[in-house]
């Protein structure tokens, strides 16, 4: 995540663990490998090395909205899931729907960042609006630093990265 510039500027360090990320299709994210907006359209399946006992918050954000070079509603949110026991994604508490990427059109590669954060004081009462699938409201000038900061999230226990540009 350092050669992408993701750390310092967006998390303090690197995860320790790398978060399984799978488009379908088999469609994998490697640290950074680029893939196309159709192969990233529906909602991946991720893996994590996850304690039966805990809950943990994914979240999946694009910092380069709505290019590298002007991102000026970055952080953009593209999926959050809280509340997920051990790793049963589909039993955690949907509050943004997965919208896959779609950089602007001649924008450049975008990058990707997917996040696993383990909660430490168990489950929480998450404050934000929940936005739906095809919904754009909202999902501007997210910051990963105040959110894991509102609910002491500390740093990622796991995360990946892909980057994805608009043909």
């Amino acid at each position: 995540m350092e050669k992408l510039e993701i750390v310092p500027a967006i998390i303090p360090k690197t995860p320790d663990k790398v978060l399984e990320v799978k488009y379908p299709g088999n469609v994998k994210v490697d640290n950074g490998n680029q893939l196309t907006v159709d192969q990233t359209s529906k909602p991946p399946t991720v893996e994590w090395e996850a304690k039966e006992d805990a809950f943990y918050t994914l979240l999946m954000i694009d910092p380069d909205a709505p290019s590298r070079s002007n991102p000026k509603k970055a952080e953009w949110q593209h999926w959050l899931i809280g509340n997920i026991p051990g790793k049963n994604v589909k039993a955690g508490d949907v509050i943004i729907d997965y919208n896959g990427p779609t950089p602007p059109k001649n924008s450049g590669l975008h990058r990707y960042i997917f996040l696993v954060y383990e909660q430490p004081t168990g489950k929480i009462s998450f404050k934000e609006k929940k936005i739906p699938k095809d919904s754009s409201e909202g999902r501007a000038n997210f910051s990963i630093k105040d959110f894991s900061s509102k609910y002491k999230l500390n740093t990622p226990i796991a995360g990946n990265v892909c980057q994805v540009e608009r043909s």
